[in-house]
């Protein structure tokens, strides 16, 4: 796997600006919102390997990777959409809303240090959004904004799905996080759906159906 590195933020500290990271998680799970968050880093900061794509460290490293990033960022945005959201609206147009809200929550901050800010999303550019941007396939694996955005996105969300597993025992939310795992899928067809499912996701509604 490659490693981020700070050449994106470099470019835009060369122009004069700030590089805001933009991240989600949880476009693929079967149950939970989709959460979205935007990081600004200044322009002293280095490099920490600890900050890579947030699918390849362990909870525990995303945990203490997450907290480093906390203390070091210039600002951190964090927005969702809910599941009625996605329902509504379909999970590209949920997710894009998401992404606004957490660039939205960081933007002022940034422009308290300059007027300007470069918006760099990891994978396809989206028109919709409302703010110029510019867009990096892969790009959690290799800006480091950008990875330090999908951490607080993953570790953000996670903690919504094990906060949601206590209250719906039995989906084993805690371990899957939403997603489809066979677990999951059998708790769908034992005890139905919850308000907390995307019944428009063809497994939910395939399965609460059966």
């Amino acid at each position: 796997m490659p490693s981020p590195s700070l050449r994106q933020e470099r470019a835009a500290w060369a122009r004069g600006t700030l590089l805001v990271g933009v991240d989600e998680a949880g476009r693929g799970p079967l149950a939970g919102p989709v959460v979205a968050a935007a990081v600004i880093f200044p322009a002293e900061i280095r490099l920490r390997k600890l900050i890579r794509d947030s699918k390849t460290l362990s909870e525990g490293d995303r945990n203490l990777a997450a907290t480093f990033i906390r203390a070091k960022a210039l600002a951190i945005g964090v927005g969702a959409s809910s599941v009625r959201e996605i329902d509504r609206y379909n999970i590209r147009q949920a997710t894009i809303r998401a992404m606004r809200r957490a660039i939205e929550r960081v933007l002022p901050s940034c422009y308290r240090v300059v007027p300007k800010a470069h918006i760099l999303l990891d994978g396809l550019a989206m028109p919709e959004l409302g703010h110029d941007h510019e867009a990096l396939v892969d790009g959690d694996a290799l800006c480091f904004s950008v990875s330090a955005a999908g951490i607080i996105a993953k570790t953000v969300r996670d903690r919504l799905m094990t906060q949601l597993a206590r209250r719906h025992p039995g989906y084993s939310w805690e371990t899957n996080m939403g997603y489809g795992t066979e677990t999951h899928r059998f708790a769908i067809n034992t005890h139905g759906v919850t308000r907390h499912h995307r019944m428009t996701f063809a497994p939910v509604a395939q399965l609460s159906f059966l």
